[in-house]
């Protein structure tokens, strides 16, 4: 399999140029329509499969959304080959389950996410699963600054990153029901805040490039979670611009 042509990665059907530095990444394709909004100037640069990107300004630097698709596989793809052609800090954007009892608080608008269960097979072929999936600090500050900025209340804490969206929604229908149901209580009680499908992947693939990842979770609102997003872009741009570590 040729996974360059003409410059450009075999799946995003991007180049070098392309995209910014700077990633928002949303699973649904569609979203990034909405996402390129929040962008000054966007243009529609590739969709291939699940990955569609635009690629705009914040502060006069260039910044994209891509998407990954659904599930950790295809996040890794989009994030490796972005990677390859210059991207180094991203943010994920999307929305995800409540798990622990603090999550159930209906005041809060969604939840930054400062590391990830690995619930899923992909990290595995990276690295061992001891490897924690942790989100880069400055990203999670950028993220904590932009929603108080702007008056949104979004918690922090853990995700769990799985491979089944029927597992957790359709345990009663899954011959695993009693392992399914006695994980999720377990993560209940460790208090994990959220469940979603892609932050495992790229937290633990960020962390191996020596690349930077966040993840901001919403439970309803799609555009404040897409607001704070890009002022958080802003934030990094700006202390990036100072030379700020």
């Amino acid at each position: 399999m040729e996974l360059v042509k003409d410059g450009k990665m075999y799946h995003i059907q991007l180049k070098e140029g392309d995209v910014g530095r700077y990633v928002l990444l949303p699973g649904d394709p569609f979203r990034t329509d909405l996402i390129a909004t929040y962008l000054d100037d966007a243009k529609l640069v590739a969709h291939n499969r699940e990955h569609k990107t635009w690629t705009g300004y914040l502060n006069g630097v260039k910044v994209s959304v891509t998407s990954t698709g659904m599930g950790c596989p295809s996040a890794a793809i989009a994030l490796e080959e972005l990677i390859k052609i210059g991207a180094d800090t991203f943010i994920r954007v999307g929305t995800a389950g409540r798990v622990c009892d603090a999550a159930f608080d209906e005041t809060l608008d969604g939840v930054i996410n400062t590391a990830a269960v690995r619930d899923e097979g992909t990290t595995i072929h990276y690295i061992p699963i001891e490897y924690p999936a942790v989100a880069d600090r400055h990203v999670v500050e950028a993220l904590v600054k932009a929603a108080a900025d702007l008056g949104y209340n979004y918690a922090e804490g853990i995700t769990q990153s799985k491979d089944s969206f029927y597992g957790q929604h359709e345990p009663f229908n899954m011959p695993a029901e009693s392992r399914l149901k006695e994980r999720w209580e377990a993560w209940r009680r460790g208090n994990v805040m959220t469940s979603e499908m892609e932050a495992a992947a790229i937290f633990v693939i960020s962390s191996i490039r020596k690349c930077r990842a966040g993840a901001i979770m919403s439970f309803g609102d799609m555009p404040k979670t897409i607001e704070v997003a890009c002022e958080a872009i802003k934030n990094l741009i700006e202390l990036d611009n100072k030379g700020i570590k």
